[in-house]
C-alpha cells in the first residue's frame, strides 16, 4: 500500500518555554500522523533549549532539533530558511512557538492540496487567541476574523497580492501548508526582515507566493493565534517601529517587483498609496475619519 503524503513541521522558536510545550502538544493531537517536526532554535537563552534537544533525543524518528552556528539568533527568517533546507518531506507546515493547531489542521489542508496540484500553498481563517491567559475578559475577546477575500476557492497569480495591498488579512504564518519544492524555488524566506523589521518577514513572503503561484483561501479555521505582549508584533508597535518597518517592507516589496518585471497598475498604485499614507500620518488621520462620517451619513 502507498504511503500518505508526508509533511515536514517547522516551529522556530526563541526563548519560548512559556509557550513551547502548549504548541508541540497541538502537533502531537494531530489527526495526521505522518509527520516530522523540525525544531529550530533561534539562539534562546531560557529552557526552551534543552527542552527541545531533550525531545530530539527521546524521539530522534520524529523531531530533529536545530540550531544556527554558534547558537547565534538569526532572526524568524533565517530560522524558517533552515527548517525548509532540512525538511525530508513535500510539504512543510509552519507553527510559530506560541501559537497552536486545532486537530485536524493537517489531515484537511493535505486533502486540499492532494485534489489540487496545481496550488502551491493553502491558508484559512485564525482564531485571535486571548483567552489562553484564563480570564473572563479574554474570552470575550477571542474571535476569528473575516479575511477580507472570497474563501474556499484558488487565487491565480497576482490577484491575493492586489487584495492584501488593499487592505485584506494578511495570512497568519501558523495557519499555512505549502509545497516545499515550489517555495524553495521561490528563495524561501527574506532575511533582511529581523529584529526592527521582523514583523514583516510573513508580509514579504507571503508577497513572493501570492505574485507568483496559485493558493487556496479556505473558510475554515485551523490555528489559533495567541496574543501577548512579547509577540513580534506587540514588541514592534509597543516601541513604535510599525511605520518605519512598513516603509522598509514597501521598499523592499518596491524593489522586488521592479527586478520581477511587474507592471500590474493596482499593485503599483496601491504601494504608492500606502507609502504616501506613511509620509503625511496626519492628513491620513484626517482623511480616515471623513470616511467614517461620510460612511455614517450614508449608512
Amino acid at each position: 500500500m502507498a504511503q500518505p503524503p508526508s509533511v515536514s513541521i517547522i516551529v522556530p522558536f526563541r526563548d519560548a518555554e512559556k509557550y513551547l510545550r502548549d504548541a508541540i502538544a497541538s502537533i502531537d493531537a494531530q489527526t495526521y500522523r505522518n509527520w516530522e517536526l523540525l525544531l529550530v532554535d533561534d539562539g534562546s537563552a531560557d529552557a526552551s533549549s534543552r527542552f527541545a534537544r531533550d525531545l530530539a533525543r527521546r524521539f530522534p524518528k520524529k523531531i530533529r532539533y536545530l540550531e544556527h552556528g554558534g547558537h547565534r539568533n538569526k532572526g524568524v527568517a533565517a530560522s524558517r530558511n533552515l527548517g525548509v533546507e532540512a525538511a525530508r518531506f513535500k510539504y512543510v507546515a509552519l507553527l510559530d512557538a506560541d501559537d497552536v493547531w486545532l486537530s485536524e489542521k493537517l489531515e484537511q489542508q493535505i486533502a486540499i492540496l492532494e485534489l489540487h496540484p496545481q496550488v502551491s500553498m493553502v491558508y484559512g481563517r485564525t482564531e485571535y487567541w486571548y483567552s489562553w491567559t484564563g480570564t473572563a475578559s479574554g474570552l470575550l475577546k477571542d474571535h476569528v476574523p473575516d479575511l477580507g477575500v472570497e474563501t474556499d476557492r484558488i487565487y491565480p497569480p497576482p490577484t491575493l497580492l492586489r487584495l492584501i495591498l488593499a487592505g485584506a488579512m494578511t495570512p497568519c504564518p501558523s495557519d499555512v501548508m505549502f509545497r516545499r519544492d515550489r517555495i524553495r524555488a521561490l528563495g524561501g524566506f527574506e532575511e533582511m526582515f529581523t529584529g526592527t523589521y521582523g514583523s514583516y518577514e510573513d508580509q514579504a513572503f507571503f508577497a513572493k507566493v501570492f505574485l507568483q503561484m496559485q493558493v487556496f483561501v479556505s473558510s475554515i479555521c485551523w490555528d489559533r493565534y495567541r496574543q501577548h505582549s512579547d509577540s513580534v508584533c506587540a514588541t514592534a508597535a509597543a516601541a513604535g517601529h510599525e511605520l518605519v518597518s512598513e516603509w522598509r517592507y514597501l521598499t523592499w516589496l518596491g524593489e522586488y517587483l521592479r527586478a520581477h518585471g511587474v507592471i500590474d497598475a493596482q499593485i503599483w498604485q496601491s504601494v504608492r498609496t500606502l507609502r504616501w499614507r506613511i509620509r503625511h500620518p496626519v492628513l491620513t488621520k484626517w482623511w480616515s475619519r471623513w470616511e467614517r462620517v461620510v460612511g455614517a451619513r450614508n449608512g
